[in-house]
């Protein structure tokens, strides 16, 4: 029931040392035993959860109150004629997070693996809706004609992972590996019409694929590994049809009586890639990365097929026929020419060529112009990096760089350009780092880093609003970036541990006469972590830490509902503060306990000032402003005593204690009262009836307070 980490592969070169050692001394006896035979270990138990915990719960597989059982075990067996080890091990076994793993292992020739890995989502939010046929490629929203009762569905999703794999070596130097994933996505996720206020659902049924074998070789200074990769994603429901009771017919897409929500289509890619590195002597090594894939997406588009307010633009292609092909080179340099000075550089060059055809896919069947088209993408981008590293006097090392970044994007040349793009993006970043170590128990270091990104000049947005190229799109504008860092290492006592770290970032976008979009961005982080032996069988640790960001944007907001034209400045900010700590004490022979503290809280600010220009009021009729903060926290506390019945058996205790809490207001309206999806009459141009009356009212809520308790006891076994 408790997560476990995965252990690492027992390595050829692990199992020949410890199949080589000579006989231990006998205070290393029980060392030596356990690396040459580690023990097996078995544990069975069970627990329960006093209060359903949707938040705390969403991927642990223990959402709901009650009792949850646990098996977990760690199974060793080796040949000691054959140096062959087989190793078996499985975590929450009787839970939808469990995972298992088998290992066969051969000395010095190989060995195979096979692996399975569950993980579960679980939607949050309590759902009321009397939205009909959820799971399937069919939906359907009741109307006054067909009615359907409001009941609670909890949706959500679960992984399934199938690995198998595994390593030949075929002579001395040159090994072989292969590594095979299969990955099954099912259930549902909740999403809405689009063309329409109203809840909807999406059935999950997708399967990912992935292939990797690799040649790698080693031998003296040289090193090369060279394969090839393959991914293949297949998605069984590409289409979901949402419908309304008792209604047929509808002449526009926009609103029918059956409305179509796409899903992603099935694509694969496939690459082959070498890598490489050879050393020139003792002092100087030279690396290279080369790859080439390509990717395709050519599956039938499922819309293609419907008639009525849904057929197709009548020149759309019925295929994608997607091909993006991407080659990557890269060389890295790294050269020691003086015992105190070390110089490394690289040049990478990256190249995403988009060969989808250009098309029409929405349009005037009738006059045969198209309004809306597919957008492919190119890019090419060059890097480039350079560093010394100079070690001075008085225990100082100095570190200088230089990174350059260039872009060639390519632009839309068919159909509306809602935002303006740029053709030439270039970057340019200077670093340096001073260290020093002052004494033995006492380390630091200060960095700084300043870049400059700018372009091209930005093409022309041909879009319905005035306002498109006035837009300064924050991905691709001119930003000037300042950096610090601070980091230090202190060994106060023998037996305290402090580490600190200060990061601090500016940001400042030149605006010129494009007035909206970010004009400045910043971000902190504060970090203390410190641990303290306070005997052989008591040490505590703790740790503190705070980021902060904060991002200043204008925008326009057109006059509507009241509201007068106006130009928005928001003010976003964003702080979240950890604090924890752990104290892990023997308190007697046969009894370990350890004691844990965590708390978490998170606050997202969304400040706005509204200038208002024209006439009008600062909001709209029925809207009121500006947006209230939103702050979460989380407190957990948490206690594990174990009492050590004899050599090969235990008894784990387990309490937890868990309170989570947020205002968060995404599902509710102005006035605090829960978010309705749209009942009523609603227009439906053509259909049957023109006029039907839905009834939706689906409702979306979370309690704003979660607390729960957990007591959970495990027997826990372990031979040899």
């Amino acid at each position: 029931m408790k997560a476990q980490p995965r252990m690492f592969r027992l390595s050829t070169v692990f199992l020949a040392a410890i199949s080589t050692c000579g006989a231990a001394s006998a205070e290393e006896s029980d060392a030596y035993t356990e690396l040459t035979r580690p023990a097996s270990t078995i544990s069975a138990g069970a627990g329960y959860w006093s209060n359903a915990r949707p938040h705390q719960g969403m991927y642990d597989g223990m959402r709901n109150k009650g009792a949850y059982g646990g098996l977990d075990f760690n199974l060793v067996q080796r040949d000691d004629e054959k140096g062959d080890w087989l190793l078996l091990r499985s975590t929450n076994l009787f839970l939808d997070t469990r995972e298992m793993r088998v290992d066969y292992l051969r000395q010095g020739r190989g060995g195979g693996f096979f692996e399975y890995v569950r993980t579960p989502y679980d939607n949050p939010y309590t759902i009321n809706t009397p939205l009909q046929g959820i799971g399937s490629n069919r939906v359907t929203m009741g109307t006054t004609l067909g009615a359907s009762p409001s009941r609670e569905v909890e949706l959500g999703t679960v992984r399934e992972l199938f690995r198998l794999g595994g390593f030949r070596s075929l002579v001395p130097g040159l090994e072989f590996k292969v590594d095979f994933k299969n990955e099954d996505k099912t259930g549902t996720r909740m999403t809405g019409w689009g063309s329409a206020p109203q809840f909807s659902s999406e059935t999950i049924d997708s399967t990912i694929r992935q292939l990797d074998t690799i040649l790698q070789y080693t031998g003296g200074n040289l090193q090369l590994s060279g394969g090839y990769a393959g991914s293949w994603y297949d998605n069984r429901n590409t289409q979901t049809l949402q419908t309304l009771s008792g209604v047929s017919g509808g002449t526009s897409a926009s609103f029918a009586s059956v409305t179509p929500l796409s899903q992603p289509l099935s694509n694969q890619a496939h690459q082959v890639f070498m890598n490489g590195g050879y050393g020139f002597g003792p002092t100087t090594r030279a690396t290279f990365k080369l790859s080439y894939s390509q990717a395709t997406q050519d599956e039938r588009i499922p819309s293609y097929d419907l008639t009525g307010a849904n057929a197709p633009y009548a020149h759309a292609p019925s295929h994608l026929d997607g091909k993006v092909f991407t080659t990557l080179a890269q060389l890295g340099l790294t050269s020691r020419p003086t015992s105190k000075l070390t110089l490394t550089g690289s040049l990478r060059y990256y190249d995403v060529n988009d060969q989808t055809p250009l098309a029409g896919y929405v349009g005037n069947s009738s006059t045969g112009v198209a309004s809306v088209y597919n957008t492919p993408y190119s890019y090419t981008k060059n890097t480039g990096k350079l560093e010394a590293n100079y070690r001075l006097p008085l225990s100082l090392s100095l570190t200088g760089g230089v990174d350059y970044s260039g872009q060639q994007r390519s632009t839309p040349v068919a159909g509306t350009v809602y935002v303006p793009f740029r053709e030439t993006l270039n970057e340019i970043t200077y670093r340096t780092e001073l260290r020093r170590s002052m004494g033995e128990n006492i380390a630091g270091s200060l960095a700084y880093f300043y870049s400059e990104r700018d372009g091209s000049n930005y093409s022309a947005a041909d879009g319905t609003s005035p306002y498109s190229n006035q837009i300064n799109p924050i991905h691709i504008s001119d930003r000037k970036r300042n950096k610090w860092r601070a980091k230090l290492d202190w060994d106060a006592l023998e037996q305290l541990t402090l580490q600190f770290r200060v990061d601090h970032i500016s940001d400042d976008y030149p605006q010129g006469d494009r007035f909206y979009g970010a004009s400045s961005g910043s971000g902190q982080v504060y970090a203390v972590d410190a641990s303290y032996a306070i005997n052989d069988n008591w040490n505590l640790s703790s740790w503190y830490a705070r980021d902060a960001s904060g991002t200043k944007a204008s925008g326009f907001r057109e006059a509507s509902g009241g509201g007068a034209n106006a130009v928005r400045e928001t003010d976003l900010k964003e702080r979240g503060d950890s604090f924890g700590f752990n104290l892990n004490a023997r308190l007697a022979q046969k009894i370990d306990t350890s004691f844990g503290f965590d708390l978490f809280n998170n606050t997202s600010r969304f400040d706005q000032t509204l200038n208002l220009s024209g006439t009008g009021t600062t909001y709209p009729t029925g809207v009121s402003g500006p947006l209230p903060d939103v702050t979460s926290k989380l407190m957990r506390f948490k206690l594990i005593s174990r009492y050590t019945l004899d050599r090969s058996s235990a008894i784990r205790l387990d309490l937890i204690y868990e309170r989570w809490q947020s205002n968060d207001w995404s599902w509710t309206l102005a006035d605090g009262s829960d978010f309705s999806y749209a009942s009523g009459t609603q227009t439906c141009t053509g259909c049957s009836t023109t006029s039907p009356n839905l009834i939706d009212g689906t409702t979306i809520t979370q309690k704003d307070k979660q607390t729960s308790a957990f007591i959970g006891i495990h027997y826990i076994y372990t031979f040899r």
